[in-house]
């Protein structure tokens, strides 16, 4: 059984950088065929996915947000991280971790574990 958590920050000011890691246990992140996405969902609004890196260390990022987006992971830890930068009072939302099969295809159904999510709000 595959669990992932997401941490980071609940508050963070306007400019600045938000920093979430995504722990995954029971599962490895270089497991052949799967990928790992951060995903948001701000309020009143649907899923926005925002960026993956696959079991072979492949980052593909949502080109609305690929500007101020990096998405890492440090296979030791069996974590994967997201940077988002110059944040902005319209990037809160829940932010979710979760791992996808196969291809990618922006397909919601291809996620089979999703994190709980956390709540990041931008504000000064």
């Amino acid at each position: 059984q595959v669990q992932m958590q997401e941490s980071g920050p609940a508050l963070v000011k306007p400019s600045q950088t938000l920093s979430l890691t995504c722990t995954v246990s029971g599962g490895s992140i270089t497991s052949r065929n799967y990928y790992w996405s951060w995903i948001r969902q701000a309020p009143g609004k649907g899923l926005e996915w925002i960026a993956y890196i696959n079991y072979i260390g492949r980052t593909v990022y949502n080109a609305s947000l690929e500007s101020r987006t990096a998405i890492s992971r440090d296979t030791s830890k069996n974590q994967f991280t997201l940077q988002l930068r110059t944040v902005t009072p319209e990037d809160t939302a829940m932010y979710y971790c979760a791992r996808g099969m196969g291809s990618f295809g922006n397909n919601w159904a291809d996620y089979d574990y999703w994190g709980q999510g956390t709540q990041v709000t931008v504000s000064s």
